[in-house]
């Protein structure tokens, strides 16, 4: 009996109407659009606009049109695997509103929160789920609302995220396409250096967490990008060196869009040209959960069936990882 992968059999993408640009963001922060680009690579980003909509807003969208192009009901979905740092609330998952706003009716899900990388860690926990027989329809979102825990006056941290969700459907595939390995990372030391603090149970909501400005997402960049650089790189390159891949065998690199420096480090280590690698930090900033699934829904209809794909990502926490996929349709 051939062994049995987790494959991509579907892919759909959304981002908010609302463009915020470099240019408007220097009527808000010390900074300008040449000083963005060279040290980030992102020229604009979208939000999400409008009184009560949340990260699960991103997602019905996203996960609709995917289920349109499936040719599938919403009742077809066994499982659903919600990536993301900005939930709704704490409680209830965000993957369960996801399934009472679409309908998937046959369908548990949970929260995966691994920052950055969550993306990678729910692709790989949903893969477990199809390669057991478990389920045969796994759905993988990652979304996230950044502008939500973004301080829009702190010129470190606004002129990065973006909003945004991208989602996969993972089913069966005998033929030797989807998820052939990935390798998984975390150190907990790095938590100090890029987190949010407040709204947990160590410093729950209160007036001074407020003042304190606690409930923003904090990064200490120079930490993170030296440690991003050299990780992020590193794990794609012994996810390829372990499956005996070279550059020739790759058709794309697909990595976490936080920073243009980082993604080129990455792809130098791995010996990809930059043709090779997708790229749309330009567009969308660092959109955390969503942006691999994102260049996924972007690239689309340049990916063959049986293409080479190395995912990678780092994030908050730390975490990095790297999967090897083959592409299945």
């Amino acid at each position: 009996m051939s062994k049995v992968h987790a494959a991509i059999t579907a892919v759909n993408g959304y981002v908010p109407d609302y463009i915020l640009t470099n240019k408007e963001l220097e009527s808000m922060v010390e900074t300008n659009d040449e000083w963005i680009v060279s040290r980030t690579g992102i020229k604009e980003r979208r939000l999400l606009k409008g009184e009560g909509l949340a990260t699960s807003d991103l997602a019905v969208p996203a996960v609709k049109g995917l289920l349109e192009k499936r040719g599938i009901s919403a009742e077809d979905i066994e499982l659903i695997i919600f990536c993301t740092s900005t939930p709704d609330m704490l409680f209830p998952a965000t993957a369960n509103i996801l399934a009472d706003k679409i309908g998937a009716k046959n369908a548990w899900g949970y929260d995966l929160q691994a920052a950055c990388s969550g993306f990678l860690f729910g692709l790989t926990t949903g893969a477990q789920f199809i390669e057991s027989g478990k389920h045969k329809k796994v759905l993988v979102v990652g979304a996230d609302k950044m502008s939500s825990v973004v301080n829009y006056t702190d010129r470190n941290t606004c002129i990065l995220f973006g909003d945004g969700c991208g989602a996969v459907l993972l089913e069966p595939d005998t033929e030797g396409n989807g998820l052939q390995d990935s390798l998984l990372k975390t150190d907990g030391s790095g938590g100090q250096f890029l987190n949010i603090k407040g709204g947990g149970s160590l410093h729950p909501a209160s007036h001074q967490t407020v003042e304190a400005g606690l409930h923003y997402a904090y990064q200490e960049g120079r930490t993170v990008f030296k440690f991003a650089v050299t990780n992020m790189a590193e794990v794609a390159a012994e996810v390829m060196e372990r499956n005996n891949l070279t550059s020739k065998d790759i058709a794309w690199l697909v990595p976490h869009q936080a920073n243009k420096r980082i993604i080129n480090a990455t792809a130098e280590r791995v010996g990809l040209p930059e043709e090779k690698v997708m790229i749309n930090i330009h567009k969308y900033g660092n959109t955390t959960s969503a942006t691999i699934p994102m260049c996924l829904w972007e690239w689309e209809d340049k990916l063959k069936k049986g293409d080479n794909l190395i995912l990678a990502a780092f994030g908050g926490g730390f975490t990095w990882g790297s999967v090897y996929l083959k592409w299945a349709y």
